[in-house]
């Protein structure tokens, strides 16, 4: 299906460009005017690439946003002299900035996954002017609504590893696991949208380097939140939440903004995990406040 999105992104100017950045090769797609007042970095969740937040880039065309792939994600290489864990993702922000040429000025904006990344980074001294964290992990994911199938994914990803490489990755790419996946965090009732939403997670869910660094991000994934780092954040801190999100409840939410020592929190309703593609307009809003 087309995006319901695409008209909107399709009249912002975006250029593809790739970086090496700690010895490998970073894809990434810069979008709007380069000499915008405001440089935003996207850094996007476990298993996606920079197509999933282009549908909150559609609603700010007066904003400047660098959207890479993580390494082993999407077009980007795997890291070649790090783990695909905290650190390694945390270093490689950090160089991605100065590769980008973008160190200190860049409000940093993490996804999901990308959320522990951000708080990760931000918290060990990568410097930005503020940070927006979407659909946070305020908790370990084996502790929310759904830590049953946390754990269950847990010995999916196991499996998909310890397999002979050819049938491992097969497991690892089912068609049948990403439908699974997707159905259970759509929220949205309009046919349409949930249609999009799944070939979406069918066409970019997939695309991950190697087994190694999948098995080793995911791990960072569960092993890691928000949380841990909040308090080490100083600087003006947006979270924006979800009513009905199944890894991280609305209690969980009020709990983490309460670390920050400077930070506000928007729940949008009616949506899951997927405020991105669910609820981009209201994402965008609350985004285009507090950049002001």
């Amino acid at each position: 299906m087309p995006s319901p999105y695409l008209d909107a992104l399709a009249r912002i100017p975006s250029r593809d460009r790739e970086l090496d950045v700690l010895g490998s090769r970073t894809h990434l797609v810069e979008y709007g005017p380069v000499d915008a007042d405001r440089t935003v970095v996207l850094v996007h969740g476990f298993r996606g690439d920079h197509h999933g937040l282009g549908p909150v880039v559609a609603q700010l065309p007066d904003v400047r946003f660098l959207a890479p792939d993580l390494p082993g994600f999407g077009s980007s290489e795997p890291l070649s002299n790090h783990a695909h864990d905290i650190e390694g993702y945390t270093a490689w922000l950090d160089a991605f900035l100065h590769a980008a040429g973008v160190h200190g000025t860049a409000v940093l904006l993490g996804h999901s996954f990308g959320s522990i990344v951000v708080s990760a980074a931000v918290a060990a001294g990568v410097p930005t002017p503020r940070v927006i964290l979407v659909n946070p992990i305020g908790q370990n994911a084996l502790q929310g609504p759904r830590g049953v199938l946390t754990r269950l994914a847990v010995l999916f990803y196991q499996a998909g590893a310890a397999l002979p490489e050819r049938f491992g990755f097969a497991v690892l790419r089912s068609r049948l696991v990403t439908r699974i996946m997707s159905v259970t965090m759509a929220k949205t009732d309009d046919k349409a949208l949930r249609r999009w939403i799944h070939e979406e997670h069918d066409r970019y869910f997939s695309a991950f380097a190697n087994r190694q660094s999948l098995l080793e991000a995911f791990r960072a994934s569960v092993s890691h939140d928000v949380s841990e780092f909040a308090a080490s954040i100083p600087q003006q801190t947006l979270l924006i939440a979800a009513d009905n999100d199944d890894i991280t409840p609305i209690e969980a939410q009020h709990r983490l903004v309460s670390l920050f020592p400077e930070a506000e929190l928007e729940i949008i309703e009616g949506v899951g995990h997927l405020i991105h593609y669910e609820k981009p307009v209201e994402a965008a809003n609350a985004i285009s406040t507090f950049l002001r």
